[in-house]
């Protein structure tokens, strides 16, 4: 299997992207903001639907997403005290307000969010490495599988 490669200019491109890392766990420590290249890092666990597996094998990869001229980051119910806690990331999306700048989404199960205000839109998504099994799915009523997988996988005890 090849690795993932996307890049987003739009709000549609970056459905693509959202659909891809739908799923994908995250530690705080993987979210990096650094505001004087204006860029925003995020390195998650993606659960990979591309290629269904056996019965009960399912499949996560090591995933860079960094957005570029970001001008700030506003967080809402994520402590980032707890480097290790882990997120489970539920969609990204993009909200135009003063053509081309505007504000993306990530947001997270259990009401967490953050917010990027950025110039425009300009997103890459970039595979880290090959594909490993798991055993967990994730699971939306509570959330504990995804927590799982996040710590499952060489590449997930790996940091960014």
């Amino acid at each position: 299997m090849s690795k993932l490669k996307l890049f987003a200019l739009d709000a549609e491109d970056l459905e693509v992207i959202s659909a891809h890392l739908q799923d994908a766990v995250v530690r705080i420590a993987d979210l990096r903001w650094l505001p004087d290249e204006q860029r925003f890092v995020i390195v998650v666990n993606r659960f990979d639907r591309s290629e269904p597996g056996k019965a009960g094998t399912y499949r996560r990869a090591r995933t860079a997403l960094h957005f570029e001229r970001v001008q700030s980051v506003r967080r809402r119910a994520i402590r980032q005290d707890r480097a290790d806690a882990v997120l489970n990331l539920l969609a990204v999306r993009f909200e135009e307000t003063d053509a081309p700048a505007g504000t993306v989404e990530l947001i997270f199960s259990a009401g967490g969010v953050i917010r990027l205000d950025v110039e425009c839109l300009e997103a890459r998504l970039s595979d880290l490495g090959p594909v490993w099994s798991t055993s967990s799915v994730p699971d939306h009523e509570t959330g504990a599988a995804a927590a799982a997988a996040g710590e499952t996988g060489p590449a997930a005890r790996e940091g960014a």
